[in-house]
């Protein structure tokens, strides 16, 4: 990348691990399990009973009243981690310029539980019993709305609709706007996708664990591995300009050195396992930063779950840095697949890794599959972390690779 350098300001994590960048990061570094049987329905009816879910999360700290009864879920964690990026960063859109800060999120199920609740009332009592809010509550880009009415933004705004790798698209997205003159984004992705109708779409993909027993669960690159279990929540990140921070002497995590996204025009239902186009999107990423695969210190690996697909990505990564070339975590493993939240926690928890020195562990890792001949981060391992390649796959055959750099590293 040239001209603007983007950098990471702001951090806000609303997951299963926490609220918050250091109860998540005190979490995944301790390896707590947070998945667990379904509590807002009785899944007993489901082929899929486990899910990692909020705890400690209440909307009203958050989330104006008035504005709840309008709202999904993920809107509201969505809101929520937005003002956790922006206090972090000690940033408050007021004080700019209205179109100094854009709103650039990733999404996947938008709000289901709202939808669903709308629809059960047509159906029982009839179109007079649906609210008027329905009509904006569901969309899928409700929360970069949201966002920009609550802090006043008027900069070029969006939404990315690419599954799981949504989340680093958008960061990608970000970067663009930038480049492009905007000083400031807000970016990345929340879900909430645990509702009947939302698990519902979900076992249809044919990815999801029967499994009851939470340790039996989201296994990524285990030999036991059976499938994931669906997640909530994510992380939205503040991403400046880098001359504009350091105006205002905030202290950036790092730098968004590069990103490319690929598609594997291979076939909705069955994903390419080759991992060409994976393995290319992590080349172009590494180009566009000007990176060699051998500065890399650590991949925060996509981590289906899936044995086939977890196959398609060790495929990948040896392909770009060899058997056993770099270090590959995927803490995701603790909390489930967040959709597009999940590859923006990702990327929020690479940050976390580089201030703090230390490569996360996979999650819920007990037996690794020695046939992926990758260097799998079992226990938190100190180390010198200057540059992070996070990767996300979205179903359907999306691929995206975020290169993130220590600010005090490169050219």
């Amino acid at each position: 990348m040239t001209g603007r350098r983007p950098v990471v300001t702001g951090l806000g994590v609303v997951a299963p691990t926490g609220i918050g960048a250091a109860e998540h990061w005190a979490a995944t570094l301790a390896g707590e399990l947070r998945v667990r049987r379904i509590e807002a329905f009785d899944p007993g009816g489901y082929p899929t009973t486990l899910a990692g879910q909020l705890t400690g999360f209440r909307p009203e700290e958050h989330v104006d009243e008035r504005l709840l009864v309008q709202t999904d879920r993920w809107t509201w964690t969505a809101l929520a981690a937005a003002r956790l990026a922006l206090a972090d960063a000690g940033y408050d859109p007021a004080d700019q310029d209205p179109y100094a800060t854009s709103v650039i999120l990733g999404s996947g199920s938008g709000g289901n539980e709202f939808g669903q609740r709308e629809i059960q009332a047509l159906w029982t009592r009839g179109r007079r019993a649906v609210g008027a809010y329905q009509s904006i509550a569901w969309f899928y880009a409700a929360s970069t709305g949201q966002i920009s009415i609550r802090h006043g933004t008027k900069g070029p705004s969006g939404v990315l609709v690419s599954d799981a790798a949504g989340g680093l698209d958008s960061l990608g997205w970000a970067c663009r706007v930038i480049r492009r003159g905007t000083p400031a984004v807000l970016a990345g992705g929340t879900e909430a996708p645990i509702s009947p109708y939302a698990l519902t779409c979900q076992i249809t993909g044919r990815r999801l664990t029967a499994a009851t027993d939470p340790r039996d669960g989201y296994k990524p690159f285990d030999r036991r591995a059976s499938g994931h279990v669906p997640g909530e929540g994510g992380a939205v990140l503040l991403v400046e300009d880098a001359a504009a921070a350091a105006r205002r002497g905030a202290r950036g995590y790092g730098e968004i050195a590069g990103h490319a996204a690929t598609h594997d025009a291979h076939g909705f239902e069955d994903p390419a396992l080759d991992g060409r186009q994976y393995a290319r999107a992590m080349e172009r990423a590494l180009a566009a930063a000007g990176a060699a695969p051998g500065e890399v210190d650590l991949v925060v690996a996509d981590g289906a779950g899936s044995p086939d697909l977890d196959a398609a990505e060790a495929r990948a990564l040896r392909r770009v840095f060899g058997e056993y070339g770099v270090p590959v975590t995927a803490p995701q493993g603790l909390v489930g697949r967040l959709c597009a939240g999940g590859s923006a926690l990702s990327a929020a928890t690479a940050l976390l890794a580089m201030r703090h020195g230390t490569l996360p562990p996979i999650g819920n890792l007990d037996d690794p599959d020695p046939a992926y001949r990758l260097d799998l981060v079992r226990e938190p391992r100190p180390a010198r972390v200057g540059t992070v390649l996070v990767c996300a796959r979205g179903h359907g055959g999306f691929n995206s690779a975020l290169v993130l750099r220590h600010a005090g590293d490169g050219p």
